[in-house]
């Protein structure tokens, strides 16, 4: 047994939260005693678990925002499809397949730096409808929203909003130059203050270091988020990022583990990019995550459902919301 990882895995278990000079050696230590370490840590604080969630593109194209990685921004020439705010029907609609197949948790998310009156009161109409039809947890990603319409949404039923720091706070303007982290966390904020919880992570493979992935897992901790995203870079032709070198499997692999010992008590979920992983990500449900985002992403194909739910029993997993 590695015993530097066994005093590590020791001291999380024990309540204690690791600094970052505790996670960058865990990040140089070997994969292996790693992954298995990360794992129990996984199953002392969540057990087995899996928050399985799905997501529809409500609104997509034209936006405003200059994120380097984006399909949909509007200073990038890509393939992206574009269309206005859907139907509260259509949206309703998946959501009742969606839960029907399984699925607990349903987010709408939109393009743009933000919305609009009207598309606040589009996105309150398909949450009440949603919530007559099914009794799924409904999410909402729309991006730097204030505090009354927060208040508005949470009315409505949502219970939850997804909004990524996408990097560390000092790698960020390498990402995006038309908003900051700080407005991001100050949309968090808002959302926090009216009762909704937070779900908030981030994109491997921008061109960061090991150091700022750690950095931005401490981010979410201060601000304690428990459902934090881990996106992939799909390079997108059209995008900045559109030559950035793909991650190997270990690289995401040792970053799932880090960011368990980092988190432990979260819901680590595999999001954008699990389509470019060969083993649709079971070697990180094995090291330490133990959430996804299943079926298509926002403008990349994904996994089904059904096939998630069978990888999910075979690793002994059990579909559940963590935060009930």
């Amino acid at each position: 047994m590695n015993h530097l990882i066994k005093c590590y895995e020791d001291r999380v278990c024990a309540g204690e939260r690791l600094g970052r000079e505790d996670a960058l050696q865990l990040s140089s230590e070997p994969l292996e005693p790693l992954c298995a370490a990360a794992d129990r840590i996984r199953r002392r604080f969540c057990g087995s678990r899996f928050d399985l969630c799905t997501i529809i593109n409500a609104k997509s194209g034209r936006c405003s925002e200059n994120c380097k990685f984006c399909a949909q921004s509007a200073h990038y020439h890509t393939d992206a499809e574009e269309y206005p705010f859907l139907s509260a029907k259509e949206i309703a609609e998946k959501a009742k397949s969606d839960w029907s197949r399984g699925v607990l948790r349903y987010s709408l998310v939109t393009s743009g730096r933000s919305l609009n009156g009207a598309e606040v009161d589009n996105a309150c109409e398909a949450i009440r409808l949603i919530r007559k039809t099914c009794p799924i947890r409904v999410c909402v990603s729309m991006g730097l929203l204030n505090q009354s319409q927060y208040e508005r949404l949470k009315a409505a039923g949502a219970d939850r909003v997804h909004n990524n720091l996408e990097a560390s706070a000092n790698y960020f303007p390498s990402v995006c130059t038309t908003h900051t982290q700080a407005d991001k966390i100050a949309a968090i904020r808002a959302a926090q203050a009216v009762g909704l919880q937070v779900c908030s992570g981030g994109i491997l493979g921008l061109g960061e270091t090991m150091g700022d992935r750690i950095d931005l897992a401490l981010t979410v901790r201060g601000l304690g988020v428990k459902s934090v995203p881990v996106n992939v870079l799909s390079p997108i032709p059209g995008t900045p990022f559109e030559k950035n070198r793909r991650l190997s499997a270990e690289n995401l692999s040792v970053t799932i583990a880090v960011f368990r010992f980092l988190l432990p008590d979260a819901a680590i979920r595999l999001a954008g990019g699990r389509g470019l992983m060969p083993d649709h990500g079971r070697a990180c449900f094995l090291s330490g995550a133990n959430a996804a985002i299943s079926g298509d992403m926002l403008t990349t194909t994904g996994y089904t459902v059904e096939s998630d739910l069978r990888m999910l029993r075979e690793l002994g997993y059990e579909p559940a919301c963590l935060d009930e």
